[in-house]
């Protein structure tokens, strides 16, 4: 039984955030769904696992006031097509995402990646496959599982990934509003009711959650923790001190055990979808990271 069918940019897409700045091409190939805006040093940013563009409808224009701006839908979420099942790997996700900047003949200066998408891309820069001048994790899944939990969740998520019924199922359960509230009560954040709208219209899709399922089965976060000592990338990250879904904790390791000479700014009271919940105060972390790298005129010299 085919889950292949997305959501629909026409319908699903009618009114999606900075829609505007949306366009769709081919890389990898896959159909890309991306958004472009800004002007300024470019600045690629990665969605994390179940997200899409949508989660950073109030950020990115924030930040377009000083960056270009590259944010596409991760593939198989959103409105991007979706790999091969084994693709959906974390050195198959890096491959596609160089395939994409190869392909829009970019080099981003920036790289911002939340959740898994900063997994993605850590990976992506220890493959060569971009070159940025600093790499920004934003609550970002960089550590193994430990212990039980590692033992049980990915065999648990390869089952539900490669049984279609797994995805309707979860997906028909989403038509519950209250469900989807649920899932982003668990992330320790707090979103208007737009938010919650947008994470639901994608999550009644089968083949977005499938994609979700893919990549956590598909996941070997061990390839980060041993790659991390070896980036050669000015290393920063950025963390909700509520975050539910990526223990705060986690970026302590990192900077204790892997990359003592990253920077970290702590945000609290915000959860793991802290760029949604308040956009301008993370922004502006960001855009002081780019006042440090060089790549912006410091507010003095404006």
């Amino acid at each position: 039984m085919s889950v292949n069918v997305g959501p629909n940019w026409e319908s699903d897409g009618r009114d999606w955030p900075n829609r505007a700045s949306s366009e769709f091409l081919t890389a990898g190939g896959l159909r890309w769904h991306v958004q472009r805006m800004g002007q300024g040093p470019v600045l690629l940013m990665l969605h994390g696992t179940g997200a899409a563009t949508h989660s950073w409808r109030d950020f990115a224009p924030i930040l377009a006031k000083h960056f270009t701006l590259i944010a596409p839908d991760l593939p198989g979420h959103g409105f991007t097509s979706a790999p091969p099942y084994e693709r959906m790997s974390l050195p198959g996700m890096a491959g596609l995402v160089g395939s994409l900047v190869e392909t829009l003949g970019v080099q981003p200066e920036l790289v911002l990646g939340h959740s898994a998408g900063a997994a993605i891309l850590i990976r992506a820069r220890l493959e060569g496959r971009i070159e940025p001048r600093g790499l920004i994790s934003l609550n970002g899944a960089l550590l193994p599982w430990r212990g039980l939990p590692g033992r049980l969740f990915s065999p648990a998520a390869k089952l539900f990934a490669t049984n279609s019924l797994v995805s309707r199922a979860f997906a028909l359960r989403a038509r519950n509003r209250r469900v989807i509230e649920g899932l982003i009560d668990s992330t320790g954040s707090t979103l208007d009711p737009a938010g919650v709208d947008l994470y639901q219209r994608l999550i009644r899709h089968p083949s977005h959650v499938r994609a979700s399922l893919s990549m956590m089965a598909n996941w070997d976060l061990n390839l980060i923790e041993q790659g991390l000592p070896n980036l050669d990338t000015p290393f920063f990250l950025i963390v909700g001190d509520q975050d539910t879904t990526v223990s705060p904790r986690e970026a302590h390791r990192v900077r204790a055990n892997l990359r003592p000479d990253a920077k970290l700014f702590e945000l609290p009271g915000l959860g793991h979808l802290a760029h949604e919940e308040k956009p301008h105060e993370v922004a502006e972390i960001v855009r002081r990271i780019g006042e440090c790298l060089g790549l912006l005129q410091t507010t003095e010299n404006r």
